[in-house]
């Protein structure tokens, strides 16, 4: 009588084994303490905020121009991200050229840079007398103190959330399905909006909403590259900055707490979707960086009607 083998596991049914291992005492003790290491500021903080005079210091003339100008900012980032990051991500994970992981540096550089030095980059860049906005300034376009300045900064400091995110949901797409939409006819572009799109969508849709955040609470790169004026370039966290300056923590401890609920709303909703994603993008990659065969998880066999 032969015994017969188990049935091999589905693949891609999203389930993860639970360790069942009981962890040491003193792993227990240290992990509390660095948990209560994170939490305790941000308890102090609720402690301190007086609620008395939130509702004033949110609607005051001010507090409502900032935080306008860090929803402007903030989609406007948001925008140039995803226009310009989608290509960035595509040719990184698609392709192989000379110089790719140096780009990919590049790239990434803004996540680990202190974001006052990539203000200060931006400005020897685009400012006045930069590398490329003295040519800009000539054309009669000053970037510096204008609106567009706090938009650049948010982008150079969150862009890189975004293409990091889509690069290793990319990485995870198995190509057959791309080829097969060729040989039913769909250009590079069809096969592209019909195949790859709604397969990447939620890696998409997580890394915007993270950019998007990184974008909001963005600070050093915006007051060294745009300044600090009030209506123009003051966003909300450098009205938080001013508000702390001016003797006044009422209002800046008030308006912290909205950028803190705003980040951890994100944070909860997307933190394990975005690490899976990049562990996906690092399973997925070779030793050169390129792209490996990983199917992805989902039945999206493309279809005459679906290329269409």
């Amino acid at each position: 009588m032969t015994a017969r083998a188990d049935p091999a596991p589905r693949r891609g049914t999203g389930r993860r084994r639970v360790s069942t291992q009981r962890p040491p005492a003193w792993a227990v003790g240290l992990a509390v303490v660095a948990a209560l290491f994170f939490a305790i500021p941000l308890a102090g903080l609720v402690w301190r905020a007086p609620w008395g005079t939130v509702w004033s210091d949110l609607t005051s003339g001010p507090a409502r121009e900032a935080i306008k100008l860090s929803l402007v900012t903030s989609t406007g980032a948001l925008v140039l991200a995803v226009v310009f990051g989608v290509p960035l991500a595509w040719v990184q994970a698609r392709t192989r050229y000379p110089g790719q992981h140096l780009v990919r540096a590049l790239t990434t550089l803004p996540m680990v840079l202190p974001p006052v030095v990539g203000g200060i980059a931006l400005q020897a860049a685009l400012g006045r007398r930069g590398l490329v906005g003295q040519h800009l300034g000539d054309a009669g376009i000053v970037l510096p103190f204008h609106l567009w300045a706090p938009i650049l900064a948010s982008t150079f400091v969150s862009m890189p959330f975004f293409v990091l995110t889509v690069e290793g949901a990319l990485r995870t797409v198995d190509t057959r399905l791309e080829d097969a939409a060729h040989t039913l006819g769909a250009g590079r572009w069809g096969a592209f909006r019909h195949v790859t799109l709604p397969l990447i969508r939620p890696s998409l849709v997580s890394g915007a909403v993270l950019a998007w955040a990184r974008a909001l609470g963005e600070f050093g790169a915006t007051i060294t590259f745009a300044g600090n004026l009030e209506g123009r370039t003051q966003t909300l966290p450098l009205y938080v900055y001013l508000q702390l300056q001016r003797s006044n923590p009422g209002a800046s401890i008030t308006l912290s707490l909205v950028l803190l609920a705003i980040s951890l709303v994100v944070i909860l909703a997307l933190r394990d979707r975005w690490l899976g994603g990049l562990a996906s993008g690092r399973r997925g990659a070779g030793s050169d960086g390129a792209a490996g065969p990983a199917p992805v998880a989902v039945d999206a066999r493309p279809t005459e009607a679906t290329i269409a």
